[in-house]
């Protein structure tokens, strides 16, 4: 009996294949959502006026406190207990269109949560904007919305490049959980390929393998991002800057 039957993955590539697709993109589509989404919401995050950042504080709170699997059976099975949402599925509203496609809720639901993961990130690199930058901006007269436009926002996301790529690798690896509302992406695939063939090592295995490989691409794209943007906070070599 061979331990690692590789007929089975052969066999199976166009399946494995859309299920990769379908993994790319979920994960993409909901990072692009969560970090323009974050920009402003950061921003009400570090208000002073406690209307404005405590709903923003309670959001991350919720989403950061629970499990991703559990927000996306809520979307998935709780959309239609609301009323309003059985009214919109009585009138034919498009609104219930949306939430009773599989591939909506999981984007709605992880574009939710790693808004809220991202908006704390960056609120933290707010938090964090050296003093001098804001006394440079207080010198040339700026305003505290331009400021943040010019100064603090563009430096904090910067700053925030070390921190953000790991939360983009969870959100790869935390779009698994997609199988559970009948979406077929890479997990998905693995089950199928599983149950087809009752070869649970080379299915799973496989999939492991494609998960560590996207994880090492994105690990790869982040360091050349931070020699890019981060270069300045580098420590120096010894003897560098001194003339010869």
């Amino acid at each position: 009996m061979e331990l690692f039957d590789l007929s089975v993955i052969t066999g199976s590539l166009p399946e494995f294949w859309r299920g990769l697709w379908m993994t790319l993109q979920l994960t993409g589509f909901a990072l692009l959502f969560g970090f323009f989404a974050a920009i402003p919401l950061a921003v009400l995050r570090l208000s002073p006026n406690r209307l404005v950042s405590t709903p923003v504080a309670a959001y991350t709170y919720f989403f950061r406190g629970t499990p991703m699997l559990v927000q996306l059976l809520l979307v998935y099975y709780g959309a239609s207990q609301w009323e309003w949402m059985r009214a919109a599925w009585e009138a034919g509203h498009p609104l219930w269109t949306l939430f009773r496609e599989p591939y909506f809720c999981a984007l709605f639901a992880f574009g939710l949560n790693t808004c809220a993961y991202t908006i704390e990130i960056l609120a933290g690199s707010m938090r964090n904007t050296p003093h001098g930058e804001l006394e440079a901006a207080k010198a040339m007269g700026m305003t505290r919305l331009k400021a943040l436009q010019r100064i603090v926002i563009p430096s904090a996301l910067r700053r925030m490049i070390p921190t953000y790529s790991n939360e983009v690798i969870l959100m790869l690896q935390g779009s698994a959980i997609a199988s559970a509302v009948t979406l077929v992406d890479l997990t998905g695939a693995a089950r199928n390929v599983y149950s087809r063939h009752f070869a649970p090592f080379e299915a799973f295995v496989f999939v492991g393998l494609i998960y560590l490989a996207l994880t090492f691409v994105l690990v790869g794209l982040f360091k050349l991002a931070e020699r890019r943007w981060l270069a300045h906070l580098a420590p120096r070599k010894a003897g560098a800057g001194r003339s010869s």
